[in-house]
């Protein structure tokens, strides 16, 4: 048998029986998968919704069985494994008289295999999905030009919102919520309600986990993760609480495939507003608010809607603008400008400013 075996790899062109020529295969696989994504939003959704949604699922659930961020984990082990590896590579390269070169051809196809499986586990676990349908044709939701009135009325109309929830919640103080589980569990059972509305954004998926290392996140001013490679929705709990419940269903809104910034805040914010907890709706109002507000201008009519708000909410926006002012560092530009280029790439032309096309959908849903 082993005999017979030995014959077959032998008749085996020579270079398809090198391991590593199959991992970089993934490399044109992954090309291939991503150009006919963006030449073809039905190609898109059809892997979104046939494809994705079952792979996620599954490697969600494996990802759930650990407590913490594997993300985190993973991404702490690489920066100080790829630091070790490096140098020890160099030392093991310098040693080899005579066999320098070819060890350090051996060193540059192991970092290209690397990279092949990467980019590939990126475009067929979110890189996609940038490219799908979007959520407002899905939901036949048509967007267009608004006048500066429609804005404002929005604004007024979000204004009575969070008066009304944060009555709700009591208090004039800024907002603390409970444990970080409690408002996980809720965020989640917001998002897997939405399927009831809303079939594509499906259920069955788990939990936010926060990011251990929530402070120096904060350096960066990024407030939640979706990790494609775990399947994971990491969230900052460093952040001030009221925007937490939001923060939570935008990363979780991620991992049923919806990548775009603006899609993801509007599901967010459907999940907040329609679920039973005063919280969550607080939460999806103010971020909504906060988005349209900015939008809004220097009209001189804002200061009327920002008279308008209860002292709780006005106390939750005063202690945001402090929170993150402390952490208005360098290292936060260079994260905004990082990410601003990584939306770019992935269809979204207008970047980081992306997030704001919130307030077109919200204008249409409340239209509509």
């Amino acid at each position: 048998m082993k005999s017979k075996v030995k014959e077959f790899i032998k008749k085996i062109p020579k270079v398809l029986r090198y391991k590593r020529l199959w991992l970089l295969l993934l490399l044109p696989a992954a090309l291939a998968l991503y150009l006919l994504a963006r030449a073809s939003s039905d190609f898109a959704e059809f892997y979104a919704v046939n494809i994705y949604k079952y792979i996620a699922k599954a490697w969600s659930f494996v990802s759930s069985l650990i407590p913490f961020s594997v993300a985190e984990v993973l991404l702490a082990l690489l920066i100080v494994g790829g630091l070790v590896y490096l140098v020890f590579a160099a030392v093991w390269i310098v040693r080899r008289r005579g066999k320098r070169l070819r060890e350090a051809r051996k060193l540059a196809m192991n970092l290209l295999c690397a990279v092949s499986v990467v980019i590939f586990l990126f475009v067929t676990n979110c890189g996609m999905n940038y490219y799908r349908y979007t959520f407002s044709q899905e939901i036949g939701l048509e967007t267009g030009e608004y006048t500066s009135d429609q804005l404002y009325n929005l604004c007024v109309f979000l204004a009575e919102k969070i008066n009304e929830t944060r009555a709700e919640i009591g208090g004039d103080d800024v907002l603390e919520l409970s444990d970080f589980s409690d408002i996980s569990d809720r965020a989640t059972e917001a998002l897997n309600s939405l399927e009831n509305l809303y079939p594509t954004v499906w259920s069955g998926f788990n939990s936010v986990k926060p990011v251990m290392l929530s402070e120096l996140m904060c350096y960066t001013k990024i407030t939640g993760v979706f990790s494609p490679f775990t399947f994971e929705a990491n969230v900052n709990y460093a952040v001030p609480d009221y925007t937490l419940p939001m923060t939570m269903c935008h990363e979780l809104a991620h991992l049923r495939g919806y990548m775009r910034e603006y899609e993801a805040n509007f599901i967010a914010f459907l999940a907040c507003v329609n679920s039973d907890s005063a919280e969550l709706r607080y939460s999806g109002y103010m971020l909504a608010f906060t988005y349209a507000m900015n939008t809004f201008g220097s009209d001189d009519r804002r200061y009327d809607i920002y008279a308008s708000l209860c002292d709780g909410a006005m106390s939750d926006l005063n202690y945001s603008s402090e929170f993150w002012a402390q952490y208005s560092t360098p290292v936060a530009q260079a994260a905004s400008a990082v990410n601003n280029a990584y939306l770019k790439a992935n269809n979204q032309t207008g970047g980081t400013k992306s997030y704001g096309g919130i307030v077109d959908l919200l204008l249409a849903y409340y239209d509509s």
